[in-house]
């Protein structure tokens, strides 16, 4: 069993709710101009190490639990040890996704291949890992269509590759529906690699486009870090508009260099102030969904290497969730938000054309005193980066 970790705050527990993939820790470090640095770790090995790190699940593909071409012997062994560590763990299995990438069948996309029988094909895929997670009550399921694009336009009218992709998400929508699963889908959007362009590149494309489904309650998003850093985003904008509406169903935890590949570092390794304020908001809004880390460790790294990657990753969440209690508690930048709400006449002031409209029409504004009076923004922010810089 997973040995007792002391109770402070910056120790990672299962209640934080803190979930890595399987192919996040068993990453072997291979890239594009070099073969993997570091062996295969099995999935039980995973397990057993993430739940002494005090993590709450681990999340599969399809494949890297249960390798495609293996046998039904092969596959019930492989089941069987795996529920095995996670009982002996105490880990669970919160969301399950398919590789629907990784095959050369899928190089013009999976829901919207220009070949129907690879697009029935992926959904037979699907189908059949949906399957899987709910073996082990997986209860979030994400899409990530990353070969779902083109690299010229010439190749496909998305007008027809959006009737596609929104064919498939219903179909699987009526599967989950008819198997019981009552699983909640997730989108996962991304503005390219490994296609040029990916369709519903962004969380607002992915949002648009729940609501042309024939069950928009059953669909969300799993924005992630890297994806929207990519697109030169603000990610709390965008995380934030998910929650508002009722979408945030999954979240990816990463950290990414500006203008980069999708580099899926150690979440806060890059940006700690886009960290401590996706935190803050994460934090402040009550989110209790799983906290996902989905990236790696350095290719230069070991194994030893990829259990500091794991610990790094959910002691940086802890350490800025403080730096969070901090920025409320300090009293300057409190007098600060209360002058600011003082303006705004009413923390979350609502108006509405049928009770405010006439006198707002009426109403005589002081535009001079308006124009002359600043926000105090520059000292907020500074005070922000100290809190950050523990300084204050």
């Amino acid at each position: 069993m997973t040995k007792p970790f002391a109770q402070d705050v910056r120790t990672p527990r299962p209640e934080h709710r803190f979930t890595f993939g399987l192919w996040t820790v068993g990453n072997p470090g291979r890239d594009p101009f070099g073969d993997a640095v570091r062996p295969a770790m099995s999935p039980v090995r995973i397990v057993q190490k993430l739940g002494e790190l005090g993590a709450y699940g681990v999340n599969f593909h399809d494949n890297d639990l249960v390798p495609r071409d293996a046998t039904t012997a092969e596959r019930e062994k492989i089941v069987r040890d795996f529920r095995a560590a996670l009982k002996e763990s105490g880990m669970k299995v919160p969301m399950a996704t398919t590789n629907l990438f990784g095959d050369p069948v899928f190089r013009d996309g999976a829901f919207t291949s220009n070949d129907s029988a690879v697009r029935r094909h992926a959904l037979q895929k699907t189908m059949r890992s949906m399957d899987l997670g709910k073996e082990f009550d997986a209860e979030t399921y994400v899409f990530w269509g990353g070969r779902e694009g083109v690299e010229t336009n010439a190749a496909k009218d998305p007008r027809e590759a959006m009737k596609w992709f929104r064919d498939a998400i219903n179909f699987l929508c009526e599967y989950n529906i008819a198997q019981g699963y009552n699983y909640r889908f997730a989108l996962e959007p991304k503005p390219n690699e490994p296609r040029g362009d990916i369709f519903l590149p962004t969380i607002g494309h992915a949002l648009a486009f729940i609501y042309t489904l024939d069950h928009p309650d059953m669909v969300g998003v799993n924005p992630e870090v890297a994806h929207d850093s990519m697109a030169g985003l603000d990610f709390a904008h965008g995380v934030a508009q998910a929650m508002e509406v009722g979408k945030l169903f999954h979240i990816d935890l990463n950290a990414q260099k500006p203008g980069r590949y999708d580099q899926d570092h150690r979440f806060g390794s890059e940006d700690l102030k886009q960290a401590f304020f996706l935190v803050k908001l994460l934090e402040d809004a009550g989110y209790a969904g799983m906290k996902h880390f989905d990236s790696h460790a350095y290719r230069t790294e070991d194994e030893a290497g990829v259990w500091e990657f794991a610990r790094g990753s959910m002691r940086t969440y802890l350490l800025l969730k403080e730096k969070v209690a901090a920025f409320h508690a300090d009293p300057e930048i409190t007098q600060l938000l209360a002058a600011l709400d003082a303006r705004g006449a009413a923390p979350g002031m609502r108006i509405s054309f049928l009770h405010d409209g006439q006198a707002i029409k009426d109403e005589q504004f002081d535009l001079e005193a308006m124009r002359a009076k600043g926000y105090a923004y520059e000292r907020l922010d500074q005070l922000t980066i100290e809190i950050l810089l523990g300084v204050r």
